[in-house]
């Protein structure tokens, strides 16, 4: 950490590790990166394109999504997840509600809009329109997602498809 000295007063900058080895980052700057990856990340989800998902995250990724069994590791890990999903609601797209980035975390409010047109869950396909929140809790490190927490409405989904009785 170091101290500026602004208008006559002494303040802390913060900075964070970058994606070279012995770089700096600003607070700022961070803030500009991660919201970069996120939005580069929802773009590749958007666009379908799991290869381009696959390369967000680092080899040592692992993460929790609470609409599956086990967690995902690795940027394979992350690839089959993607595929389970893009093969449930083939038209899936997500929507980024609010962003906090704080160090080296991002935590991204979403909403994901599809037609379950696929098997999810051992859920035959409903082909019902379905909009499910959720929140990602993503772990960077040298500009790659090394831990994830996925927590989204599975209740909802549920109800939507007509699994679950209405509230």
């Amino acid at each position: 950490m170091r101290f500026l000295r602004l208008s006559g007063h002494f303040t802390k900058e913060r900075t964070f590790e970058g994606g070279e080895v012995g770089s700096m980052r600003t607070y700022n700057e961070n803030q500009t990166v991660m919201q970069q990856l996120v939005e580069g990340l929802l773009d590749a989800w958007n666009a379908h394109d799991t290869g381009r998902i696959e390369s967000f995250y680092a080899a040592e990724y692992e993460g929790v999504d609470v609409g599956q069994a086990e967690p995902e590791r690795g940027p394979q890990g992350i690839s089959r997840s993607v595929d389970r999903y893009l093969r449930a609601f083939p038209d899936l797209s997500f929507v980024e509600e609010g962003l906090v980035v704080e160090g080296d975390r991002a935590v991204l409010v979403w909403t994901a809009h599809g037609t379950h047109g696929g098997k999810l869950m051992s859920i035959p396909p409903t082909w019902r329109k379905v909009s499910v929140r959720g929140v990602s809790v993503l772990t960077v490190e040298n500009e790659k997602i090394t831990r994830g927490l996925y927590v989204w409405d599975v209740a909802g989904l549920l109800r939507t498809i007509g699994l679950l009785p209405e509230l």
